[in-house]
């Protein structure tokens, strides 16, 4: 179909009645959603359905009768004034007028805005006259852009010319004021994203490095040099050929990912979310497996945005100069080579950099050894993204910059303001040939809120701050450990390279530590080093699972871990790391739960690997010891010895290998209050050490038990990330779990007491769990989690089965496994509750109603139902 052929132009107003406009629209969307999947240039698109609204508009004028006022104008303002049009995109209108209008006009006026919305077209409007523009443009930067890239569709030139003189640079924001205010609102715009691009669901026009980038660059060459075009500004001399062919790209691939996004949801919207990717990737003709095509779209986005800020970022500081004048006299001479102009670098030859790759590197020491430097100056940015792209190379194969690296990873300050900038202008990728592969490389999951190299990047910047001041208020072992590694560089190096060989299949963590081994090696490090950055890599997700899914109190599993460690200098690198890695997934992975954990695993590895691992721990002592310090607590708080024996002998003795001397003592004291009442006892307390809640049950025993607390838990919207389940000698239950609130901070005020009270009464009906079931969250909806069920061998200690439960993250999750082991006669006597995203990686310790490790046949049958529970949506 021709596209002509659909023109409004084409019918005369009278016949332009409702159905006939929508029929207009409707084909009209038609075409270009069938042009747009057939590879159609972006640009004729967007700008045919601006051409198309202007001849519809221009003909619903005319038919309103309002081309018989001689003075009024109907005019395009904001995407529209520049005759761009999205699918969905504002309908951006001003009617101008340079008299009061009549009651009459005022009506016809408002048909015509009517039926404007009858057509379900999103109209923004505003009827002003030109000295009410002037005087709301005055006070609002906003309504002044849109004053300035304004366009006549119909009506009376010379309003519209009036309107054009008054908003004249001489006149109304010249451009110096109207730079920094443009500036500024961008400043200001980027602080609402966290001045970062690389989130799990950006915003196409307003992140970093998105479109609004782009207009800004265009509104100010606009305002000052007068150019309507990007391509006007290569003739001004602040935009080369080959910028100018670089920001067209950018620009129409933004274009082209936000005219699918409307297609896909039938509406404006800017927010790349995550139910809407697949649809938008697979327009976009993105192919592969699985979450490929999505993966693949978010890469070429990211890689997109990173090139817009960097454009963005040159040319503003180039219209700072041109604009206001500040060149810096403040010149300094750093080297030879390079000099300070006022706080930026600036390199003094502009051939430098083209004869010398090397002097690539050395720009960055230069940034890391002079802290008074905090960016590069814009011409030096040019000619480092000229040098960049010429390279013959990566800049690794060369021994001078090989040793200029390692000069830079080592310096006190290499992994703090210079790291950021290699980072964001692409001197790591064009370093090191790993690197480059993931730049941008997006995981299509809930968990890792950013690409790879992002991700890297904030957990070396994470692991910097750990030596800095700050680190000591936020991650005190961290700090006290960074600041005693005599040689630090290999943390960064570790922290590089872990998880540098995503997105390549195989396992990451191999790959990733056969390339640091090589790469360390060629960088002339001593072997020993070396080995112990591949050592890094390859383990650098043991501590965090050990820490998260094992039960840490186990004298076994702190051998299992302590003995892969092997060292105290292996342990110090590797809990560094792990902090740092679990910090820079995403923004609310920490909390002071996972902190207690890995200290506790920390100092109990510790412990093991100074008394020796030939010398495992006499547990009969600990349980003394225990037992010793529990009753000093008591006894301080007037509890008769003669009433602490008969109760602790009612307790088995891993209840006081598995509890601290203050937990015991809490325990026994709430016990000892309860008397002979069989009613449920429920206390709450917060552990300010371990970082979460601790609630405690002791009632007498019943099957289901920890399903019906899950499932009351889950009323209150609370999350079991520990549970410890125990039975005393005479049938009492004394069962231990650690909650946390959605964000994973601990229940406080009002709560505490609410938890408890509801949880006994729930417990003490005797009525069976009521699971909540509630229908998954927006982004939920867009993973398949398949249910897996997998049995560890009994642990030699205990003897007891331990599963691993892969599923998907629903709510009532716990309840209905607990409910599972209920009718099947299983006893748990542990659960390690790990939430990564989308989904959940259980652990429970099992045993059958024997007290012993499940059978084959046991297993066999708990998957079964396990995973038929699971699959199915029902209640239980």
């Amino acid at each position: 179909m021709d596209a002509s052929l659909l023109a409004p132009a084409l019918l005369s107003p009278d016949q332009l009645d409702l159905p006939k406009c929508k029929e207009i629209l409707a084909r009209l969307q038609e075409w270009l959603e069938q042009r747009f999947n057939a590879g159609d240039d972006i640009i004729e698109l967007v700008t045919t359905r601006s051409q198309h609204m202007d001849q519809l508009l221009t003909g619903l004028w005319h038919r309103h009768g309002l081309d018989r006022d001689a003075s009024l104008a109907l005019v395009a303002v904001g995407g529209y004034g520049r005759g761009e049009l999205h699918p969905y995109s504002d309908i951006d209108l001003l009617i101008l007028s340079n008299a009061p209008a009549s009651a009459e006009l005022e009506e016809r006026i408002g048909r015509f805005i009517t039926l404007l919305w009858d057509l379900h077209l999103e109209v923004g409007h505003s009827v002003r006259s030109v000295a009410e523009c002037v005087e709301e443009g005055e006070k609002d930067i906003t309504v002044a852009t849109n004053l300035i890239e304004a366009r006549l569709i119909t009506g009376c030139y010379d309003t519209f010319a009036a309107l054009t003189r008054a908003t004249a640079p001489d006149r109304f924001w010249p451009s110096q004021a109207f730079f920094e205010a443009k500036r500024q609102e961008q400043e200001d715009r980027h602080r609402q994203f966290q001045d970062t691009s690389y989130k799990l669901e950006p915003d196409i026009k307003s992140s970093p490095g998105g479109l609004r980038d782009i207009q800004t660059i265009s509104w100010v060459a606009r305002r000052h040099f007068g150019a309507a075009t990007l391509s006007e500004m290569v003739s001004h001399g602040f935009l080369s050929r080959a910028e100018y062919r670089e920001l067209l790209d950018c620009q129409n691939f933004l274009w082209k990912l936000r005219f699918a996004l409307h297609m896909a949801i039938h509406r404006a919207d800017n927010r790349l979310l995550f139910d809407r990717q697949r649809a938008v990737a697979t327009a976009l003709g993105f192919a592969g497996e699985g979450n490929e095509p999505i993966e693949q779209m978010m890469k070429r986005f990211y890689q997109t945005v990173r090139r817009v800020a960097e454009l963005n970022e040159m040319l503003l500081q180039l219209f700072d100069e041109a604009i206001l004048g500040h060149i810096a006299m403040d010149v300094k001479m750093l080297t030879p080579e390079f000099r300070l102009r006022g706080r930026l670098i600036d390199v003094v030859r502009a051939e430098l950099f083209r004869e010398e790759p090397a002097a690539i590197l050395r720009l960055f020491y230069q940034v890391a050894a002079n802290p008074q430097i905090t960016g590069i100056y814009s011409t030096t940015l040019r000619q480092l993204r000229d040098a960049r792209r010429r390279l013959p190379g990566f800049l690794c194969e060369r021994a001078d910059c090989r040793r200029l690296f390692l000069m830079l990873v080592r310096h006190p300050r290499g992994a703090d303001l210079a790291l950021t900038l290699m980072h964001r202008y692409g001197i790591l990728a064009a370093y090191l040939p790993q690197w480059s592969k993931i730049v941008g490389q997006m995981q299509f999951d809930m968990f890792h809120a950013y690409p790879v190299d992002e991700h890297t990047h904030r957990l070396l910047k994470n692991i910097y701050q750990f030596r800095e001041p700050g680190g000591k208020r936020s991650h005190p072992l961290c700090f006290e450990i960074t600041n005693r590694l005599r040689k630090p560089e290999l943390l960064y190096l570790a922290a590089l390279f872990h998880d540098i060989a995503k997105g390549r299949g195989g396992d990451h963590s191999e790959l990733g530590a056969e390339d640091a081994l090589d790469f360390c090696l060629r960088h002339d490090l001593d072997k020993s080093d070396a080995r112990l950055v591949s050592w890094l890599v390859r383990q650098h997700l043991l501590m965090s699972v050990t820490a998260q899914r094992r039960d840490i109190y186990d004298p076994e599993v702190i051998r299992e871990f302590a003995t892969q460690v092997r060292d105290e200098l292996h342990l110090d690198y590797l809990y560094c790391l792990t902090v740092a890695d679990i910090c820079a997934t995403n923004d609310h992975l920490w909390n002071d739960w996972k902190g207690s954990l890995l200290r506790e695993l920390y100092f109990a590895t510790q412990k093991a690997l100074r008394r020796g691992l030939e010398n495992p721990p006499d547990l009969r002592l600990r349980i003394r010891e225990n037992k010793l310090q529990a009753r000093l607590l008591l006894e301080h708080l007037d509890t008769p010895a003669e009433r602490i024996k008969p109760l602790w002998s009612r307790f088995p003795a891993d209840y006081f290998l598995r509890h601290t001397p203050e937990q015991i003592a809490w325990h026994s004291r709430h016990i000892l209050a309860h008397g002979d009442d069989r009613r449920p006892l429920v206390q709450i307390s917060q552990q300010p050490g371990r970082g979460g809640s601790e609630l405690f049950i002791y009632s007498p025993d019943s099957p289901n038990l920890f399903g019906r607390v899950a499932a009351a838990l889950d009323q209150k919207n609370l999350n079991i990330h520990d549970a410890q389940i125990m039975t005393s000698k005479d049938g009492f239950a004394l069962d231990t779990f650690i909650v946390l609130e959605p964000d994973g901070q601990p229940v406080s005020g009002d709560r505490l007491g609410d938890v408890c009270r509801d949880l006994g009464e729930v417990l003490g009906s005797g009525q069976p769990p009521t699971i909540r079931i509630r229908p998954p969250s927006r982004r939920h909806r867009e993973f398949k989690v398949r249910t897996q069920v997998h049995f560890l061998q009994p642990q030699r200690l205990h003897k007891r089965t331990l599963m691993e439960l892969v599923a998907l993250d629903t709510p009532g999750l716990l309840a209905r496994i607990g409910a599972v082991f209920s009718r099947l006669g299983i006893n748990l006597h542990a659960a390690k509750i790990t939430t990564i995203g989308e989904r959940v990686e259980d652990f429970f310790s099992l045993t059958n109603s024997e007290d012993r490790p499940l059978s084959e046949q046991e297993q066999a049958l708990l998957r079964e139902k396990l995973v038929a529970e699971l699959n199915r949506g029902g209640k239980i």
